[in-house]
This record gives structure tokens, C-alpha cells and sequence, in this order.
């Protein structure tokens, strides 16, 4: 009788994965698809814009881009938003961040709750802001298509995906001035050095360089 060892070695790579002709591609670095990893303000304008007039969620489409941008979601927080963490009334939303992030109360402007209110309209007796046309959540997928469609009609020159808008949102509170302490609080970073990116970002740090 062979030893567990020689057992071994008789089929060494019987069930080890195939990588020499491997059909996977392998995702490149984000810095070849793009070449920053936030939207403008104006670019985000576009991106609404464009999804308000693609398919039949137009409205849907362009205010969930709004909403992402405007209070940095994180795609999976977008698509978990109840009607319950929404008052209309008060025009408040509460935000449950997720990755260990600090939640927190948002107000709602008037653009936000005319959305809101038609979306409402719109999607009656639905527990979740986004639903589908079976009555579920949208999917972080789902999102993703969004974005990309909106992207092209806009004929944005790079793919856009949806993380770009929390970070469009860091960069836009940046660039008004925003303390990066109450900006820390807004997006729900427990670490302030993942606020710190987006100050580092703005141009109002070098205004004064040069006075011409």
C-alpha cells in the first residue's frame, strides 16, 4: 500500500485552477480606464440629465444619481434606502452608512423632495426609494447599468461607475470650502485620511500662489 505521501504526489495538481491559458480577463488598474476617479459637478448635471430621458425610469434614474451625488451614497446604501429613512415632511433623510461608517441626518433641498415626492408618486406601496418593476430593490448591478447608459448619452469621454459620485460629492464639499471635519461626519468616514483626499483635491489651497 502506497503511503499518503507517494498519494500525494501521484496527482500533485488535479484540482488546481488552470492559469496558463486562463479565459478570465484580468480587470486593468482604474488609472487605464480613467483617467481621475471623481465626476465634476457639471459632469454630474450631464449624467442626470441624460438618464431622466433613456428608457421608461427616466425620473427614477436621474434621481438616484442626484441623491448619490448630493449625499455621497455608496452604491449598496443607495439601494438599501427605505421610505421610512425619508421624512418629505421635515425634509430629512437618515443615512446608514455601511463599512463601519458613522450614520447620520441629512437635509433634503427643494430639487431633492420634488424628486422624491413625484418618485413616491410614481412607485406607490414600495418599501424601497429605488424598486424595480417587480417591487424589489434595485441591485448594485442594476445601478451600475444606470450609470453607464447616463455615461454614454452624455458621451462623457470615460465609463462611469458609481463610486465616482461619493467622491464627485467629497470633491464638490471641498471645493465650497467645507471644514473636513464636518465633511468627515457628511460621508461617514470613521478615518479622517480618507476625507483628506478630497481637500488635497481642491484647487482653492493654491489661489493665492500667484497674483497676477
Amino acid at each position: 500500500m502506497a503511503s499518503s505521501k507517494n498519494a500525494v504526489l501521484q496527482f500533485p495538481m488535479r484540482d488546481a485552477p488552470n492559469t496558463v491559458n486562463r479565459k478570465v480577463p484580468v480587470r486593468r488598474k482604474n488609472a487605464d480606464y480613467r483617467s481621475r476617479e471623481y465626476l465634476t459637478e457639471q459632469e454630474v448635471d450631464q449624467l442626470i440629465d441624460a438618464a431622466g430621458k433613456v428608457g421608461r425610469h427616466g425620473h427614477r434614474d436621474a434621481t438616484l444619481i442626484m441623491l448619490s451625488f448630493r449625499h455621497g451614497l455608496r452604491v449598496t446604501e443607495l439601494v438599501s434606502l427605505r421610505w421610512e429613512q425619508v421624512d418629505l415632511r421635515q425634509g430629512l433623510m437618515h443615512v446608514n452608512r455601511l463599512k463601519q461608517g458613522n450614520p447620520s441626518v441629512h437635509p433634503l433641498r427643494g430639487p431633492e423632495l420634488r424628486a422624491l415626492r413625484r418618485l413616491q408618486r410614481d412607485y406607490p406601496t414600495m418599501p424601497y426609494v429605488f424598486s424595480s418593476e417587480r417591487k424589489a430593490p434595485l441591485t448594485p448591478d442594476a445601478i451600475r447599468k444606470v450609470l453607464g447608459r447616463a455615461g454614454k448619452e452624455a458621451k462623457l469621454p470615460f465609463p462611469v461607475h458609481p463610486h465616482m459620485l461619493r467622491h464627485a460629492c467629497g470633491y464638490r464639499l471641498a471645493q465650497a470650502g467645507q471644514d473636513t471635519r464636518a465633511i468627515q461626519h457628511y460621508l461617514g468616514h470613521r478615518n479622517i485620511q480618507h476625507t483628506v483626499r478630497y481637500t488635497q483635491l481642491s484647487a482653492d489651497r493654491f489661489k493665492n500662489f500667484w497674483q497676477d
